[in-house]
C-alpha cells in the first residue's frame, strides 16, 4: 500500500496522523505481507508528524530521502545530445537547474543552455519562473514568510543561527532553530558543522548556506525581474547579459561538489569509511589565530585535506597562491598530516601542474565520467 503526497492528505486536519497511528494499530500490522509506504514532497511536514513524532516511534522500518541526481546521472537524463555538451554547458546547466529530474525533463539539450535558461527562467510560462512560488508555499504554508525571510539573508553567503537572527532582528531561540531545521529538511539549505581540526571535537557553531541551486538562481536573478518577465519587458538572450554571474556561478560549481562527496573522495583515494567530516570550514579571529575560510576540509583519524574548488574560466598560478595562505593560517593538530586538492572548472596553467602544490588536480569532467 502506498500513499503519496502524504502531506496533502494529512495537511487539512490536524488530527490525521493521531488516525493513520490508529489505522496502522489496529489493522495495518495485523497483515503479516502488507508493505505500507507514506511517500510525498514536503519532507518538513513528514519529518514533524511522522518520523519525530513520539507517536511513531519505532514503526518506520526505512527512511529515504531522495538528494539530487549526480552529475553523471544529469547527463544520462540529457541522452546523446547531453554527452556531446562541453563541460562547462553542463556545469551551467546544472548551476541553473541542480540535479532536479523534474527540471531536467524540460531541458532540450540539442539547444544552447542561453535559450534552454531563457525558455525555462524569463518567460511567463516557463517551469521555472513560476516553480519556486509554487513549491516553496506548498512545502512551508503559513510559514513561508518566515522561511523565505531567513532564505533571503543566506544569499550573500553561509551564515550561523546567531549571525542571521542578528540581521534578522530576531532572538535565535528555538523557534528560529526550527525554522532552520525545516529549511534544511525540505532542502533548501545545508548546515555545515563538522570537526574542529585542533581538538577533533564536533564544531560549536554550525553555518547555514543555501545548497539548492535552482532556488539560489531564481533569488539572484528570477525573482527581481518577475514584473519585467510577466509584463514582457524582459529580453534574455544570454546567461553573459547577468550582472555577477561569474562569482555567483562559482557558488553552485561549489554545491555541485559539495553536493557529491560521495563521487569526490574515490577521485582524492579516500574510502568514505574513513573520512571522519567533510564540510566548508571557517576560522574565526582570535588572539594568535587569522581568520580562514575552507571550501572544504576533509578529515580523517590521521590526515587533514584541504580541498579548494575554483571556477574561472583562466585559473593560474595564483590559486596556489590563495590556498597556501589558508593553510599557513590553519590552525590544526599536530598529529595531522596535511593534504591539499584542486577540483576545478575553466582552463588551468600548465604552472599550476609543474609546480606539484596540489596533491590532487581533479578537473570537472570527472564528475561525468562513468
Amino acid at each position: 500500500m502506498l500513499l503519496d503526497e502524504i502531506s496533502w492528505m494529512g495537511g487539512y486536519n490536524p488530527d490525521f496522523a493521531g488516525y493513520l497511528k490508529e489505522a496502522w494499530d489496529c489493522k495495518f500490522r495485523k497483515h503479516p505481507n502488507l508493505v505500507f509506504v507514506l511517500c510525498g514532497s514536503v519532507s518538513a511536514w513528514i519529518a514533524e508528524n511522522i518520523l519525530d513524532s513520539t507517536g511513531f516511534v519505532g514503526r518506520d522500518s526505512l527512511d529515504i530521502e531522495l538528494k539530487e541526481l549526480s552529475p553523471l546521472h544529469c547527463q544520462q537524463m540529457l541522452g546523446p545530445a547531453g554527452e556531446r555538451m562541453s563541460v562547462r554547458e553542463k556545469i551551467d546547466l546544472l548551476s541553473v537547474v541542480g540535479g532536479v529530474p523534474k527540471y531536467l525533463e524540460d531541458v532540450r539539450p540539442e539547444l544552447s543552455v542561453d535559450e534552454n535558461v531563457r525558455r525555462m527562467c524569463f518567460m511567463p510560462r516557463g517551469i521555472l519562473f513560476r516553480e519556486f512560488d509554487e513549491t516553496f508555499n506548498g512545502v512551508f504554508g503559513r510559514k513561508s514568510r518566515t522561511r523565505g525571510r531567513i532564505l533571503r539573508l543566506l544569499m550573500s553567503g553561509p551564515k550561523s543561527a546567531a549571525e542571521l537572527a542578528e540581521i534578522d532582528g530576531k532572538t535565535p531561540n528555538g523557534s528560529y532553530a526550527k525554522a532552520l531545521k525545516d529549511l534544511r529538511i525540505a532542502g533548501y539549505v545545508a548546515g555545515d558543522g563538522g570537526l574542529n581540526p585542533c581538538t577533533g571535537e564536533p564544531l560549536r557553531e554550525e553555518r547555514f548556506r543555501i545548497s539548492d541551486n535552482y532556488t539560489r538562481f531564481y533569488l539572484h536573478y528570477i525573482e527581481p525581474r518577475r514584473k519585467m518577465v510577466e509584463k514582457d519587458l524582459f529580453e534574455f538572450s544570454s546567461l553573459e547579459q547577468l550582472n555577477g554571474l561569474e562569482a555567483m556561478f562559482g557558488l553552485q560549481f561549489e554545491n555541485l561538489v559539495l553536493n557529491n562527496l560521495q563521487t569526490l573522495f574515490p577521485m582524492l583515494g579516500l574510502d568514505t569509511s574513513l573520512v571522519l567530516s567533510a564540510s566548508p570550514y571557517f576560522q574565526r579571529a582570535a588572539v594568535g589565530r587569522e581568520r580562514c575560510q575552507i571550501d572544504l576540509l576533509i578529515q580523517t583519524q590521521r590526515m587533514l585535506m584541504v580541498v579548494e574548488i575554483k571556477r574561472r574560466r583562466e585559473i593560474g598560478r595564483e590559486v596556489i597562491d590563495e590556498v597556501d595562505e589558508k593553510v599557513k593560517r590553519l590552525k590544526y593538530g599536530s598529529n595531522l598530516s596535511l593534504r591539499t586538492a584542486l577540483v576545478y572548472d575553466g582552463r588551468l596553467s600548465s604552472a599550476v601542474a609543474a609546480d606539484h602544490y596540489f596533491d590532487f588536480l581533479i578537473p570537472a569532467s570527472r564528475f561525468f565520467i562513468p
